[in-house]
């Protein structure tokens, strides 16, 4: 898993989680290629480890523990039977991780929330116990972080019929008034049970998970009991800080039960890779030290406002003190899209791939005439920018801001930063003005922005990924949990490439893959088989499992032809494979023969029958097309 990533990674702090009775595998998703929106390598992602189940599937050995921190969020996890002290893996609280065992992960991701109207400020919670004196020394201010107790149950994406063992963490969060506190998403990943302390109190309190930002790695709580805020006072919210300002981050790192307090100053500021969610959002580099169980916590400035929420480090061979926190500006994003919609919908995209225009006679070419502006080399099939632009274009301004050639704006008074940030300031449904020039002629057109659409997850939306088990072929939709699983030598290259650079050709698109065959009479010779994407069933190609489930269901054929790449088959007779499948389930102990989610009626999808005929990766998005050359927005 991450540990065959090469480079560095990001990794959130998160608190130390405790696996009952074993250790889970990685919580977070790594994966050794760098995304597809991304130019930061898939390390970004926080890293979970998984339940017992897979040798495979357990976190490398200390010796290793370098390139676990590089780029994942920290999160500190406790494990039965081993000290909290034990060494934290890079990942942010609430992070899972899979297969780690004799030792406590941490996974983490730093998440950017939206200010709320009403919010005043943020709580940190870190895990560290030592306190350092400064001009820091705002009792209210220390009393608004609390510490954060999560339980988390993670699906089991290799035999998604079943959850893996529950584990725990811990985590920081504030108060930002309201009766909400403020965390990071990947501290309440998968959670079941959510419990918050306030600094010098000895109660527990369950908390309430009202929403959660997977690409800015927030979450927002609240705690219904008047006991827990009594005397508490919210944080109030500053502005973003200036290069060499001083930070303070307060949390409940690992080291200690109670609060600890570190300082650095601001670093650098500039759109960073979130790795929780795999997306690009504004971010702020520090130099204080973040540790495992820090996730969630605040950052504060001199004035004892905070300025934004710990999420995620930055570990290397050639680098040290390099921690991120998530501004302000992207909290109040968070907040104030979920005051509008009632929940949160998160940051939209262009859905454009852009090239720089640094060479004149490039510019020339395309008749550009002045030093500005990017070429659109791709669109995204499920984007509205679809309807409206066409490779070759070259945007020049984003409302009415004008575009470098290196695909950076304006930022602040004598400040450059990419592109992207535009898009991140604006909400899902949003409409921007483009002023582009084509053929040689300028002209300004109205695109509406919306979130991106991944062919691939990297989060299962609900929980419990969905499967359909058919005579003991087990077909279940591709995602990066799952890749992480199954581990990315077991995948297949090519259909690797496909999950990396394919982009979704219509809203609803999933590939579909066998899992793997449960051996039984009516599948003999099939029993070897497994994560293969099938593409057509008797002759239809598929377009998600729904799709195949309609498909399966209304067939009066006599024989269940599923075709797989390279012209592979799977024949079964229909008869025979309806008779064994409940024998089959019962042999395996499986519940149901199909997720919840597909016993609904099937809707088709509105697509265009030309797309879904055409193969999965025409046209790849290649890792040098998205990283120095290229920007990707998601």
């Amino acid at each position: 898993m991450a540990i065959a990533a090469a480079g560095c990674y990001f990794s959130s702090l998160s608190s130390a989680v405790t696996y009952r009775g074993s250790l889970l595998p990685g919580l977070g998703r790594l994966a050794s290629t760098a995304p597809r929106d991304s130019p930061f390598p898939l390390s970004l992602k926080s890293e979970r480890k998984r339940p017992p189940k897979k040798d495979s599937s357990s976190p490398p050995p200390p010796s290793a523990k370098t390139s676990w921190d590089k780029g994942k969020p920290i999160s500190q996890k406790k494990y039965p039977g081993r000290s909290k002290d034990e060494r934290p893996y890079p990942f942010v609280d609430g992070d899972r991780n899979r297969g780690s065992a004799g030792r406590s992960d941490s996974t983490g991701f730093g998440s950017s929330g939206l200010q709320r109207k009403e919010k005043r400020g943020f709580n940190f919670t870190e895990q560290r116990s030592q306190t350092e004196p400064g001009k820091f020394q705002d009792a209210a201010s220390l009393n608004a972080v609390v510490k954060v107790y999560c339980t988390h149950t993670e699906p089991d994406y290799s035999l998604p019929w079943q959850k893996q063992r529950q584990y725990t963490s811990t985590g920081s969060a504030f108060m930002i008034g309201d009766g909400k506190l403020l965390t990071n998403a990947h501290c309440v990943e998968h959670y079941t049970q959510v419990k918050v302390k306030r600094r010098g109190d000895d109660t527990k309190y369950v908390a309430k998970v009202l929403a959660k930002g997977i690409d800015c790695d927030i979450a927002l709580l609240s705690v219904e009991s008047e006991g827990f805020w009594k005397g508490a006072e919210p944080l109030q919210l500053g502005r973003l800080p200036q290069l060499q300002d001083a930070v303070t981050v307060v949390g409940y790192p690992l080291g200690g039960d109670t609060i600890s307090v570190t300082k650095g100053v601001v670093s650098r500021i500039e759109v960073t890779s979130y790795a929780h969610g795999s997306s690009d959002l504004l971010g702020i580099q520090i130099d204080a030290a973040i540790n495992p169980g820090n996730s969630g916590g605040p950052a504060f400035n001199d004035q004892g406002e905070c300025i934004g929420v710990a999420f995620q480090v930055y570990r290397s061979e050639e680098a040290e003190n390099i921690g991120y926190v998530i501004p302000t500006t992207v909290v109040s994003h968070f907040l104030n899209d979920y005051d509008r919609n009632g929940k949160y919908t998160g940051f939209p995209c262009l859905g454009v791939l852009l090239q720089k225009l640094e060479n004149p006679a490039l510019r020339e070419c395309l008749k550009v005439q002045s030093n500005e502006g990017v070429l659109v080399r791709r669109v995204e099939p499920t984007s509205d920018a679809n309807n409206v632009l066409k490779e070759g274009d070259v945007i020049t301004s984003f409302d009415d801001v004008h575009v470098g050639c290196e695909g950076t704006v304006p930022f602040r008074s004598s400040e450059r930063i990419a592109f992207r940030y535009l898009i991140s300031q604006k909400f899902a449904g949003d409409v921007v003005q483009l002023g582009i020039i084509r053929a040689g002629t300028f002209v300004k057109v109205p695109v509406i922005l919306n979130p991106r659409v991944h062919l691939v997850p990297y989060h299962i939306e609900g929980g419990q990924p969905s499967y359909l088990i058919i005579a003991g072929l087990v077909f279940t939709p591709l995602s990066e949990p799952l890749i992480d699983e199954e581990c990315e030598d077991s995948i297949g290259l090519k259909l690797l490439a496909k999950a990396r650079y394919s982009l979704a050709r219509f809203k609803g698109e999933q590939i579909v893959i066998l899992s793997q065959v449960l051996a039984n009479e009516v599948n003999i010779g099939y029993e070897d088989m497994g994560n293969q994407q099938v593409l057509k069933f008797n002759g239809t190609q598929i377009k998600n499992i729904r799709h195949l489930a309609h498909l399966v269901d209304s067939c009066k054929d006599k024989y269940l032809v599923f075709e797989f790449e390279d012209n592979y088959l799977a024949v079964l007779e229909r008869e025979a494979a309806m008779a064994a499948s409940s024998c089959i389930l019962k042999d395996y102990g499986i519940p149901a023969e199909r997720s919840s989610d597909l016993l609904e009626p099937y809707v088709d999808l509105p697509t265009d029958n030309e797309k879904v005929e055409q193969d999965f990766g025409n046209s790849p998005v290649s890792s040098l097309e998205i990283g120095n050359d290229g920007i990707l927005w998601a």
